[in-house]
């Protein structure tokens, strides 16, 4: 109760006054305006906090900081203030959802486990009779036709005769860590 109406008389702009009191922010920062002694027509714009306070926690929000560089005219209300901690609270749980997805997602940088898809460049050995534009044969249960299956002449598969003793090809990069050689 004092200390509101300690801020209303600070507030009036009385001619005899050399500083006004402008606001106050959620940490309990006092903003205040004077003359300048160089330019009467302007006002300089400070920021008091609690002298307890080392200079370096002293916190200034955004829309404070607009006020003190002239940016914004009018200083900001404590609604404004409050809306803004409810803005960055719900930036930070975005941010957090964002970050889970992202860490669900298997990165390219891992190490690849052992049983790998074989690459999209083999052949299936059950297409290589059919033309390129026909659809994928289905496959009916003997027990169900009346006549007999007609055997397909089996296609060797070309990519079957590579070489698959290459030296490289079970290599698999590593991840880096770092050492201490100093």
């Amino acid at each position: 109760m004092v200390n509101s109406l300690w801020f209303k008389w600070k507030k009036l702009r009385l001619p005899w006054r050399k500083s006004f009191l402008v606001g106050e922010d959620l940490a309990g920062n006092t903003f205040w305006e004077f003359k300048d002694v160089l330019n009467a027509s302007r006002f300089r714009r400070i920021v008091r906090f609690d002298p307890k306070t080392h200079l370096s926690d002293v916190q200034v929000t955004p829309q404070w900081h607009q006020w003190l560089r002239h940016v914004r005219e009018h200083p900001p209300s404590i609604q404004e203030q409050q809306q803004d901690l409810v803005r960055q609270a719900q930036i930070k749980q975005l941010a957090r959802l964002a970050d889970e997805r992202w860490a669900s997602k298997p990165s390219v940088l891992d190490k690849p486990k052992n049983h790998q898809q074989p690459p999209t460049t083999q052949i299936n050995e059950a297409n290589l009779n059919q033309p390129a534009n026909a659809a994928p044969a289905q496959t009916v249960p003997a027990s169900t036709t009346s006549e007999p299956v007609p055997k397909t002449q089996k296609v060797e598969n070309p990519w079957g005769k590579a070489n698959k003793t290459n030296p490289g090809e079970e290599w698999q990069p590593e991840a880096w860590t770092p050492s201490s050689k100093r």
